[in-house]
């Protein structure tokens, strides 16, 4: 494996890591923050945190090496912040209406979707292992939204946190177009662009502003789990393209899971004991494929 690849996969990891604090910590702040403003903040701590380091980095006199975006990546930009906007919102509230640990196993739904859009839009070569991965963490999310034998029911909470994972699908694939610039700036743009459109429509849908304190709060979670993640995930899909980073990015769910059952304490229901084998296979499979079978086929 060459040098540059196992410098993404660290990257991938790492960002991966970061975005594991999302789901637990946002479940806290749901019971004071409505579930759009919650997203707005996020977003917002993300934009605000990245553009702090960037002026940081210029007042010490360090120049930044980067590509800036141009316009010929401004269907990709737009895409990017659009479906930011819809996806942390969904995700809200899937939080409002399941566990904590249930919704961040589900994030592992994001591989199934940034992989069939990557192959079907992007034409990313997608191995038959791969396949066989998102089978699994397919048929594990099915299992984790099945709510109600007898009625064959399914939690309407799974149900936005899967909503969540196609629109982070898809705004993957916008971000693959722009991870040959500046990362730096992309999340600057995806925090500010998406913060304060998810700020519209929870003011548009009559929700309220929180507290000084957990507005704090949420914009620090945010920098974090949204901010400093994004930028790690940016710099891995350089090499290692849409598809691939999102395997590796699988670990997210799992670590979730375990904070949130660290600070619930709240004991997940059956499915969740029967998907998460199931969860594990397949993002092990996906996660330890070979690199050299992820080759990208784009066209700019």
């Amino acid at each position: 494996m060459e040098k540059s690849q196992k410098k993404a996969i660290g990257f991938a990891l790492l960002a991966a890591a970061l975005y594991a604090l999302n789901s637990p910590f946002s479940k806290l702040l749901l019971s004071k923050v409505p579930a759009a403003m919650m997203a707005a903040f996020l977003y917002l701590g993300a934009g605000a945190g990245l553009l702090i380091i960037g002026l940081l980095q210029r007042a010490v006199g360090k120049k930044s090496r980067e590509q800036p975006l141009t316009r010929r990546e401004l269907p990709y930009t737009v895409g990017m912040v659009v479906l930011d906007i819809a996806a942390p919102i969904f995700l809200m509230l899937g939080l409002q209406r399941t566990t904590a640990a249930n919704a961040a196993l589900l994030n592992n739904f994001e591989i199934v979707a940034t992989t069939v859009i990557a192959l079907v839009l992007f034409r990313e070569a997608v191995s038959k292992r791969l396949w066989c991965a998102v089978a699994l963490v397919t048929v594990a999310s099915l299992i984790l939204s099945f709510e109600d034998k007898t009625s064959l029911s399914f939690s309407r909470g799974s149900l936005f946190v899967l909503l969540a994972c196609v629109c982070w699908g898809f705004e993957h694939n916008c971000t693959r177009k722009l991870s040959s610039k500046n990362p730096l700036e992309i999340v600057v743009i995806k925090g500010f662009g998406s913060g304060l459109g998810s700020l519209v429509v929870a003011l548009l849908s009559g929700e309220s502003f929180p507290k000084l304190t957990d507005i704090l709060c949420a914009l620090l979670l945010g920098f974090v789990a949204y901010g400093l993640s994004i930028y790690f995930y940016i710099y891995a899909q350089r090499d290692l393209g849409a598809a691939k980073t999102s395997t590796y990015y699988a670990v997210a769910p799992f670590v979730g899971a375990g904070f949130s059952l660290l600070i619930f304490w709240e004991l997940p229901p059956v499915s969740f004991f029967i998907a998460l084998p199931i969860m594990a296979l397949g993002a092990y499979l996906a996660a330890v494929e070979p690199a050299q079978k992820q080759n990208t086929k784009e066209s700019n």
